[in-house]
């Protein structure tokens, strides 16, 4: 019987992270943003536009569909999420090239709203499955591939838009998110009520994270000084990854020439994915808030040097930094919410703390088009960056764990 549900537990993890690949357009906009300021004569400001809004709305749908998980389990909705990604990317296809709302409503709207619906069931879904000591390593695996996504994207965004054109691209590229997407869906179930998760045999470190038996509300949650401390970290620190995702092929053009940049937007993917799967590892080790505090000053550091980056050699290690530092962020964060608050309400309580990524999402890249477009370069951008980077580290040395005492209630089960 252990096995069974083990089995199903990695079929759960397997499936999740299937579906992530397939919905991880978004990592792939900077090939989309070139396009359209190429191609359709938009400014870096408009061209950017539909990413930052997906950004935002995901945020917003991720909080509505971790409360919504929580109470009718997964499968529903992230079937309604693979769903609207798809039907999102064929609207957007039918858009006219100089409506920038058009597609700010298609893309931004749309398919932003699907990914935050698939997005916020699977890593709940299968962290559910796992001993808590394996948090970090499950989070890590689901959310990469989310993040590894751009890697088969970039390249295939390209290859389509220099054959199709943008329209029928984004046509080719929702369709197959629905009958790539859909059948995973069928997979993703919550564990049986009573399961427990098998302990593994070796013992965790004495710096490892602890299970902390809470089972926190988000009103429980949002009066925790914890709360507010990582939801402004959260905010600072992942804005300077967002910004290098979603203008990482015109920085590339701009600073050093490359005419060619899909490369490195693939790159950007295995880096992020890497740091993902990586720094949940490191996390289950280490402890949460060590691996935030090296992610923290690693990107600092790699955002005050990166105006100084002006050749492909340059730009290739900014990037493999850019993406690992800003991907362990994105395994860590979901696991430090559940080590504090619980796992019973954890849809919930982490939609209410992933508003802080909306946030950035919309503020970094919409920094990003503003200096371009104002001075002609990143650099102010950059320097934002790296200052939003050392108040992170400030809030980063003072955050504890939680330590009031909330009665810890079973995980309920839901399909």
């Amino acid at each position: 019987m252990c096995m069974s549900k083990l089995n199903k537990g990695l079929q759960v993890l397997v499936a999740g992270t299937c579906i992530n690949l397939t919905i991880g357009v978004l990592y792939a906009w900077s090939v989309i943003k070139k396009a359209l300021v190429n191609d359709w004569g938009w400014t870096n400001t408009d061209a950017s536009m539909p990413y930052n809004v997906a950004i935002v709305v995901w945020a917003v749908a991720l909080l509505i569909a971790g409360a919504l998980q929580d109470r009718i389990g997964p499968k529903k909705v992230i079937t309604l999420g693979v769903v609207l990604v798809g039907l999102g990317m064929i609207l957007s296809s039918m858009i006219p090239q100089d409506s920038v709302l058009g597609l700010t409503v298609a893309f931004g709207g749309v398919v932003g709203t699907g990914i935050g619906f698939a997005y916020a069931c699977v890593t709940p879904a299968a962290m559910k499955w796992f001993h808590s000591s394996k948090k970090g390593m499950v989070s890590g695996i689901t959310v990469g591939g989310f993040g590894l996504a751009a890697v088969y994207l970039a390249p295939l965004c390209t290859g389509l838009i220099d054959g199709f054109g943008i329209s029928q691209s984004f046509m080719i590229l929702g369709s197959a998110v629905l009958v790539i997407g859909l059948p995973l869906t069928r997979v993703i179930s919550n564990p049986p009520e009573g399961y427990v998760a098998p302990a593994p045999a070796a013992a965790a470190s004495a710096s490892a994270p602890k299970a902390s038996g809470h089972n926190m509300t988000w009103r429980e949650m949002m009066k925790t000084r914890q709360f507010y401390f990582l939801w402004i970290m959260f905010v600072f620190s992942s804005s300077a990854g967002v910004m290098i995702i979603g203008n990482l092929a015109s920085i590339a053009t701009d600073q050093a020439g490359i005419l060619n940049p899909a490369y490195l937007v693939s790159i950007l993917a295995i880096s992020n994915a890497s740091g993902r799967v990586g720094g949940g590892i490191l996390s289950d080790r280490i402890g949460r808030t060590n691996t935030m505090l090296l992610a923290f000053a690693l990107q600092a550091v790699n955002m005050l040097a990166f105006s100084m980056y002006t050749d492909a050699g340059m730009i290739l290690l900014g990037t493999v930094v850019a993406g690992m530092a800003y991907g362990s962020l994105m395994s860590v964060f979901p696991s430090t919410t559940a080590d504090f608050y619980g796992l019973k309400n954890y849809g919930a309580n982490y939609g209410v703390l992933y508003t802080a990524w909306g946030v950035s999402g919309f503020v970094g890249p919409l920094l990003a088009g503003l200096a371009v477009d104002i001075t002609g370069t990143y650099e102010y951008a950059y320097m934002i960056s790296a200052a939003l980077l050392g108040v992170a580290i400030v809030l980063g040395l003072m955050t504890r764990p939680v330590k009031m005492a909330v009665e810890p209630e079973a995980v309920p089960a839901r399909a």
